[in-house]
Formats: C-alpha cells, sequence, structure tokens
C-alpha cells in the first residue's frame, strides 16, 4: 500500500511574501528525497482564510514516509516552517 502525506501551511499573517516563497522553494527541493512517488507543493488559490502552502505527497510505503519524517533535509525544513506557520496533517494509506 501506498503512503499519502498533505499538509496545509497556514502563514502567520505576519510573514512577509519572500519568506513565504523561500518555504515553498525549500519545501519542493525535498521531493527529491527517497521513497517519494509524487511531490506537490503549491500556494492556494483561496486565500479567504489566509495564505495556505498545500503539500500533497505520495509514498512508497510507511516504512519510506518514516525514513523521510527523520531525514535531516525534512526536519530542518519542518523546522523552519514551523516559525512561520500552523498546520494540519491528514495521512492515510492507499490500497
Amino acid at each position: 500500500m501506498t503512503y499519502r502525506h498533505i499538509v496545509l501551511f497556514r502563514i502567520h499573517d505576519d510573514v512577509d511574501d519572500h519568506r513565504v516563497t523561500e518555504a515553498i522553494h525549500r519545501l519542493r527541493s525535498l521531493g527529491v528525497l527517497p521513497g517519494i512517488l509524487s511531490w506537490h507543493i503549491e500556494l492556494s488559490l483561496d486565500t479567504r482564510k489566509g495564505r495556505i502552502i498545500i503539500e500533497d505527497a505520495t509514498f512508497t510505503d510507511t516504512a519510506a514516509f518514516h525514513l523521510f519524517q527523520e531525514h535531516p533535509e525534512h526536519t530542518e525544513t519542518a523546522q523552519s516552517t514551523a516559525d512561520i506557520s500552523d498546520w494540519w496533517i491528514g495521512d492515510y494509506e492507499t490500497r
């Protein structure tokens, strides 16, 4: 079974556009890490609730996702993104 990982990052209102662009570039750079089948990072077109970065990923399996979580590039990017946002995560396995 593949593993889906979807994150919505709600950017804090006081964060400037340059930092948002940097966050998007950092997140996009993670798409080459092992175990990723698909990796999409986009700024939501709907801004009614603020600026939202969407991370939509598919991993080969749960084990690949857990290795991704522990990867130094991911942990560093996760911390820098946490500094500018709140987030909601939806993970599930597909058949």
